[in-house]
């Protein structure tokens, strides 16, 4: 690794798999390598259909083409669930709005109203908002991503398992049933929101497992990764996806996988950038348990860097819980008061 800037590696997810099952080693030590040394890397060959993330791109944009008014009826402030449209400039990054609007959806379930006291992440769980009238092409195009991203994150997973010289299901309980994840899509514009200044997303790690992002060719991503001094791009790569695990892998490994800090910075006014960032998550009831290390990879972990502020959780759920509220504060106020003053 430089000890200023980092290079984000490229691997093919169709050689990840010999013939006959098992994962190639020589895709493992890359996956390996990329996990530990930069937690960020970029994949091919991971098995979208011809054109499918195109076509989501170009919906994304005609969504948010739609007149304000229309994209008010998806107001996330209406859903209890932290679910639905996102105005411009107000999801806050380290406590500054960025330079976004979006709608956030989750897998489609029926609310959980009677949840024990201790357990509030429950309230994440319910229903989607979606321009049925407007756009109603939108609603399966995502859906029908969220599901071969699902494939693709569980695949990264038993890969990940497998590195760290794990059965390759490791992981595969805390997933099963009734996986959290969450989508994104996502229009940055700069140069509208003051208060963003060149923020699209302010720096940040993610607080889960493994996130995959598509992005369009317009750029902006960039990372930090450990034990480097200068912020390097994440290139667009035709056909790739970007992925970069979460604080929860780091933690539960001592910080052998590392959950880079990256930012988004806001493209030039005029000019739009769209992106669809998926969050591969457990249930949310999940509780991870720290990973048995083999000595020779015990001997490379960093160790946690838990910010004293934001601290990790063993409880999936309370992290994702923690996550919506400190970027929705806006949502909390209005449903969960009780829960901003805890």
């Amino acid at each position: 690794m430089s000890p200023d800037q980092a290079t984000i590696p490229v691997l093919d997810m169709s050689a990840a798999r010999q013939p006959y099952g098992s994962f190639s080693p020589e895709f493992i030590d890359q996956l390996r390598d990329a996990a530990h040394n930069v937690g960020f890397f970029q994949i091919t060959g991971y098995g979208a259909a011809p054109g499918q993330a195109e076509e989501l791109l170009a919906l994304i944009k005609r969504f948010f083409d739609l007149p304000l008014e229309e994209r008010m009826k998806l107001d996330n402030r209406i859903s209890p669930h932290f679910r639905g449209y996102t105005r411009m400039g107000t999801e806050v990054t380290q406590g500054r709005a960025d330079a976004r609007e979006q709608i956030d959806y989750s897998p489609e379930r029926e609310p959980v109203h009677n949840y024990p006291a201790d357990q509030p992440y429950w309230l994440l769980q319910g229903h989607n908002m979606w321009p049925d009238e407007a756009l109603p092409e939108l609603k399966p195009a995502a859906m029908a991503w969220a599901e071969v991203m699902s494939s693709v994150g569980m695949e990264l997973l038993r890969g990940i398992s497998v590195s760290l010289e794990l059965p390759e299901d490791h992981f595969d309980e805390p997933f099963g049933n009734e996986p959290a994840w969450m989508g994104k899509l996502v229009h940055y514009v700069g140069g509208v929101v003051e208060a963003a200044g060149n923020q699209g997303v302010g720096s940040h790690a993610d607080y889960g497992f493994v996130t995959l992002l598509l992005q369009d060719e317009v750029g902006g991503l960039e990372v930090l990764p450990p034990g480097t001094t200068e912020w390097a791009p994440v290139e667009p790569v035709p056909g790739a996806l970007v992925v970069n695990l979460g604080e929860m892998l780091e933690v539960a490994t001592e910080g052998f996988l590392a959950a880079t800090i990256h930012r988004v910075k806001a493209p030039p006014p005029g000019v739009d950038r769209y992106s669809v960032p998926f969050f591969w998550s457990p249930r949310l009831d999940a509780v991870i348990d720290p990973v048995p290390l083999p000595p020779e990879l015990k001997a490379q972990a960093r160790g946690i860097s838990d910010d004293p502020s934001n601290p990790m959780l063993a409880s999936f759920g309370l992290n994702m819980l923690k996550g919506r509220m400190r970027a929705h504060p806006d949502v909390t106020e209005r449903h969960y008061p009780e829960l901003m003053q805890r």
